[in-house]
């Protein structure tokens, strides 16, 4: 089994996924939720468990997709909670991340909001 970069910041989770994701590395990708994640994608349902993530993050890293690293928004850590976020680069909506820090001190995502967009008024 490939050993991962474990994510010893919640700010780290992010550079994690652009990298992995831009390598074509499902499997790694998916080693950044908790064994029980929701992940809110495709847009309008959810994915739930690291394994179903893994899986979807094959099928769309199939197409090769270029991930740019976005630059965090301040995050808010109460304990072992921590909720993190992103602002599109088109401006766009938000991306929030609800992360659980781990018995070895490590980070990852519990639940994710890759995508979105208020609705129009």
């Amino acid at each position: 089994m490939t050993e991962y970069e474990k994510a010893m910041r919640p700010e780290d989770i992010t550079r994690l996924f652009v990298e992995r994701s831009n390598a074509g590395d499902a499997a790694g990708v998916a080693e950044l939720y908790e064994q029980d994640a929701v992940l809110a994608y495709p847009p309008g349902s959810q994915t739930v468990g690291r394994e179903a993530i893994r899986e979807l993050w094959a099928k769309v890293l199939a197409n090769r997709p270029r991930f740019e690293p976005e630059e965090p928004l301040p995050t808010l850590i109460s304990g072992d909670l921590a909720l993190t976020s992103t602002p599109p680069r088109d401006g766009a909506g938000a991306r929030a991340q609800v992360v659980r820090r781990q018995p070895d001190g490590s980070w990852l995502r519990l639940l994710d909001q890759p995508e979105f967009t208020p609705p129009a008024r």
